[in-house]
């Protein structure tokens, strides 16, 4: 029996990769995407999701528009990552799926008390401002969801877009607040792991030789965005984020963590969007996460590739 998940997403080259993995994987059944302005704008969020499903030639699944900016703040987008498009590094064609009706956050709510209790799990690749806007209308809804997998948030790796904050949580402190303490079933991918799983040469050249169209995509993709990483880490290649939700749904073995409290900083001068987590359990907050900290590299892209190449 496939696993039923939403993906909530920015669409981002990562967030890309991540659909691709889920929607190439039999295990996973995609009932929906949901799309929230992040990485770029909502318009182009949402344009970018419908691109990566026809990409992946499913133009069934339901694609929609959710939240165009944080619960309380301005909008702070990611072009300087991602390029002006969210997906620059490859010319694709506009989508001709058209969005599905309605909003993102109505889709969650109605699919979460349709589905059978305990059967839907939240993938949040993005900031989370569509669910934590869920949560809040209909609080119900929390106790019917399996767990919520998401990436976002750092400890030991701290920041990358302040000193301290990762930019998922950091765009929209206030909704990770909501979502952290909602008591939901939590795992959290965090850049302590994402960058355990940095692209090289190799790995990139190995979806390029799959010799598909969406080969092709992944690896123009993975070099355009891994050139900021680069330069700006002085690493050998650059964290795939977004795509450890999924691999984590398919093959939790590869990754380790820790069950313990984490904690947004919604004040801090210089700390907002920091997720304060309680590595060594000193500060007797129950705990509300699994933090993942490590992560089995190599079958992680031996995964990806094999995945992508179904495709």
């Amino acid at each position: 029996m496939a696993r039923k998940i939403i993906i909530d997403t920015d669409p981002g080259q990562d967030d890309a990769v991540a659909i691709l993995l889920a929607l190439a994987s039999p295990e996973l059944d995609v009932l929906g995407i949901t799309c929230v302005a992040g990485n770029v704008p909502l318009p182009l969020t949402a344009r970018n999701a419908r691109i990566i499903c026809e990409l992946a030639g499913r133009r069934d699944v339901a694609v929609l528009a959710g939240c165009e900016r944080p619960l309380v703040r301005p909008l702070v987008t990611a072009e300087h990552v991602h390029g002006k498009t969210g997906l620059d590094g490859i010319a694709l064609p506009d989508p001709v799926m058209a969005l599905t009706p309605g909003h993102a956050v109505d889709f969650l709510i109605e699919t979460i008390r349709r589905e059978p209790e305990g059967s839907v799990t939240l993938c949040p690749i993005g900031p989370l401002t569509n669910i934590a806007t869920a949560f809040r209308q209909a609080p119900d809804i929390v106790g019917r969801l399996a767990e919520v997998v998401l990436m976002g948030g750092a400890y030991f790796a701290v920041g990358n877009i302040t000193p301290a904050a990762e930019f998922n949580i950091y765009v929209d402190p206030e909704a990770a607040d909501i979502v952290f303490g909602s008591g939901v079933p939590l795992v959290v991918m965090p850049l302590d792991v994402t960058h355990k799983a940095l692209t090289t040469r190799a790995r990139v050249e190995a979806f390029r030789a799959l010799g598909t169209r969406v080969g092709h995509a992944v690896a123009s993709w993975t070099d355009f965005f891994e050139r900021f990483d680069m330069a700006k880490y002085g690493s050998d290649g650059a964290p795939l984020h977004d795509p450890c939700t999924i691999a984590y749904l398919l093959k939790p073995e590869l990754f380790s963590g820790r069950h313990i409290n984490v904690a947004i900083e919604t004040k801090g001068a210089f700390t907002l969007g920091m997720t304060v987590a309680d590595w060594w359990r000193v500060t007797g907050r129950t705990a509300n996460a699994m933090f993942i900290g490590d992560i089995d590299a190599e079958g992680f892209y031996a995964l990806l590739t094999e995945r992508i190449g179904r495709l």
